[in-house]
């Protein structure tokens, strides 16, 4: 585990690996990661939605501390997660200790990388919630992360998954500039912290690094990292047909919406095609989505 204060001198260049700093020292602080997206909600419920449509069991990658996982095992239906991030996992068993017993029956969680873990088991639904994806970094960390999914996936059953759309504004921002954003309690120390981000691109890699600087007004301040592959729509589409999935279905912000220029977030929907039909099956934008 890095250190919060060594982080600040970690480079780029030396980032970019699926399970890194960059992929895991975000997901160090549990309770942080909690109220920072308590109001993260949407996700949630069409997460919710997709498991009563498609039936259990759920295969989560990224079950973090069960925002999501908690949830589906609320509404009856069993969720096998998989994370890589030890203090998520702890803070998750926490949690269930808060559950009815139904609801701990419901969850299963497993340590591990999600390109490695198999299971003997399919699902008719695979998940992979708010921006699991953008921690493989290379076409191949990718590539063995999907051969997992199809291992895993149920005859006609559905992987879906969302990740942030690349925007331009944080791609060109300097790396010295500091962003700012009103002082805040934090969850941990207790104690009142001003809180900034900085941004680093690397264009060549297509690889976002987030320094997210604490500074107490009494003690020493520190930074956590977090790196994002930049995934282009475009790029990711050719990525999942070669990769062997098709019927892809395309929607914007958790709403049924077909996206647009001002996507925030993108949703994905597909399935796994025979070999013989993967240059037939044409991507679509869901057929229910308002127009």
């Amino acid at each position: 585990m890095t250190s919060r204060r060594s982080a600040s001198r970690i480079k780029i260049e030396n980032l970019g690996r699926a399970g890194d700093a960059g992929a895991l020292g975000f997901y160090d602080d549990a309770a942080y990661y909690t109220k920072a997206y308590a109001r993260r909600t949407d996700d949630v419920a069409f997460y919710v939605r997709m498991a009563r449509a498609l039936g259990g069991p759920v295969l989560e990658y990224g079950i973090g501390n069960g925002r999501v996982a908690l949830a589906i095992a609320r509404s009856g239906i069993d969720v096998v997660g998989v994370d890589l991030s030890k203090p998520m996992l702890e803070s998750l068993d926490q949690r269930l200790r808060g559950e009815p017993p139904e609801v701990r029956r419901r969850v299963r969680a497993i340590h591990g990388d999600m390109r490695e873990v198999r299971l003997r088991r399919r699902f008719p639904l695979v998940i992979a919630p708010f921006n699991a994806i953008l921690h493989l970094y290379s076409r191949v960390e990718l590539e063995q992360f999907l051969s997992q999914v199809k291992r895993h996936l149920s005859l006609g059953g559905r992987f879906v998954f969302d990740y942030s759309t690349p925007q331009p504004a944080d791609l060109c921002r300097s790396p010295n500039r500091r962003y700012r954003a009103p002082r805040l309690r934090h969850p941990t120390t207790g104690k009142i912290v001003r809180y900034a981000e900085r941004f680093e691109y690397d264009p060549l890699r297509q690889l976002l690094l987030v320094r997210i600087e604490f500074a107490p007004e009494r003690g020493a301040p520190w930074t956590v990292l977090l790196t994002h592959r930049q995934f282009f729509p475009r790029e990711l589409s050719a990525l999942l047909h070669y990769n062997g999935f098709g019927d892809c279905v395309w929607t914007a912000d958790f709403r049924d919406l077909p996206p647009d220029a001002g996507a925030d977030s993108l949703v994905v929907s597909c399935g796994v095609v025979a070999r013989s039909a993967k240059h037939r099956r044409p991507e679509r934008v869901d057929p229910r989505a308002r127009r």
